[in-house]
């Protein structure tokens, strides 16, 4: 409710300079949070490879964070690194219109990066859902995906793990596989490599040309999903590429 005063009603600053609700209005209700989880290999030897490509994507969202980028932290009870922080809309984004209210963001959202190695990432990642309850279906995957052309995103909720270790893991962990999954493809290896030696392998230079391309695409994915839900972020992401 507004005040009846002639003073302006626009909202008042703190000394941090955020928006602080007129005196008399009441406080929004506390928006349930996201867990984004990048899938990868710790290290920097793992840094550059194609399993990292979940790790990349959350760094790009960190870089992306105003007024200046954001910034992992280790959570020692969960053993992983976490960034507590909020998402809204991307911006240009085609098919979506911002209409400044609510539901158009910001959104709270846990980024995070297991300390494990990619085969236990279930375990640190079931800890957190626990942690700060968050149910599976406001949880979010990242991860590198052999079965979709390189460059490729793709949402999807539930379904098998294709043989990927670190979702078998996350799905036995958590005991379910109804979370939601952003695939970011990088093709199937060459001739007869074997597919592990393949994935821990830095992409080629002439894969870099478009992978900057899909971490962008797979963070917008994961700034929509949370915004405005999977479906709406399927719709806008799939027709990319």
């Amino acid at each position: 409710m507004f005040s009846h005063s002639h003073r302006s009603h626009q909202p008042r600053k703190d000394t941090a300079g955020s928006a602080v609700p007129p005196t008399g209005t009441p406080p929004a209700a506390k928006a349930q949070p996201w867990l984004v989880v990048g899938l990868g290999n710790p290290g920097a030897e793992y840094a550059s490879t194609r399993h990292n490509v979940g790790y990349m994507t959350l760094d790009e969202l960190l870089g992306d964070l105003s007024p200046m980028p954001g910034t992992l932290s280790t959570h020692r009870k969960t053993n992983s690194q976490i960034c507590q922080t909020r998402l809204s809309l991307p911006g240009g984004s085609s098919s979506l219109t911002q209409s400044g209210s609510d539901a158009d963001g910001p959104v709270p959202v846990i980024l995070a990066r297991t300390r494990t190695y990619m085969n236990t990432s279930g375990g640190p990642i079931a800890a957190l859902a626990k942690f700060f309850k968050i149910p599976p279906e406001r949880t979010i995957v990242i991860h590198d995906e052999l079965d979709l052309d390189p460059g490729t995103v793709r949402l999807k909720v539930g379904g098998g793990e294709n043989g990927h270790n670190g979702l078998k893991s996350t799905s036995q962990a958590l005991g379910t596989r109804d979370y939601v999954r952003i695939r970011i493809g990088i093709g199937r290896p060459p001739g007869r490599m074997d597919v592990s030696n393949f994935v821990l392998k830095p992409f080629t230079k002439a894969e870099q040309e478009w992978l900057p391309v899909a971490l962008g695409n797979a963070a917008d994915a994961v700034r929509i999903a949370v915004v405005r839900g999977v479906p709406n972020a399927q719709n806008e992401i799939h027709p990319r590429t």
